[in-house]
């Protein structure tokens, strides 16, 4: 299964891209996780979105491609970071790559919450008519403290979080699995 992942950060040392990349690697005997460069997406514009730049044409493209997405995400003014916000607008128009594509979402922060804030507005957007993503209810990942539960080569040491994470990317994939035996008994109808 191929998972796309959209990390809300582009910090080069940030604490998602590092979740995300001890995501890739924890659990590539379950998924193949590619970790998108949102870096280098335009502030959408409606004027081009008729034929938008080749990132953008890239992105959407991966996204496409995946068979569902991970969205890492910090937690900025207590929601989610322009620069996501920006590649779910491009995401939300034109082709609507998102539509019926999975979802499953994690984040980090500093602070005690690990971006609860954040994630609650991220599961609003999703449910928005331009993206309407189905999303893995009940498995919430809030990494608060992260600074203190990563080590220098950015992987988790909190067993706690762990065995946690462990536990919902087991539920994803079973999740996965039950959307798949589902969209093939609807297609032999």
């Amino acid at each position: 299964m191929k998972v796309a992942a959209i990390v809300g950060s582009i910090r080069k040392e940030s604490y998602n891209l590092k979740l995300a990349r001890y995501i890739q690697n924890r659990y590539q005997h379950l998924f193949q996780l590619d970790v998108l460069n949102i870096r280098d997406l335009p502030y959408y514009d409606q004027d081009v979105e008729s034929a938008p730049p080749q990132p953008v044409i890239d992105f959407k493209g991966q996204v496409a491609a995946a068979d569902a997405v991970l969205w890492v995400t910090p937690e900025y003014n207590s929601t989610i970071p322009g620069v996501m916000a920006n590649a779910i607008d491009w995401l939300s128009r034109g082709d609507r790559v998102m539509i019926g594509k999975p979802s499953w979402i994690v984040g980090s922060s500093m602070g005690l919450l690990g971006s609860v804030k954040a994630q609650g507005h991220l599961r609003d957007i999703l449910f928005a008519s331009g993206i309407s993503s189905p999303l893995l209810p009940g498995n919430e990942v809030y990494i608060g403290l992260v600074h203190e539960k990563l080590n220098e080569k950015g992987e988790l040491i909190n067993e706690i979080t762990i065995k946690y994470l462990d536990f919902v990317a087991n539920n994803f994939m079973l999740w996965m699995k039950e959307l798949s035996q589902l969209k093939q008994l609807e297609s032999q109808k």
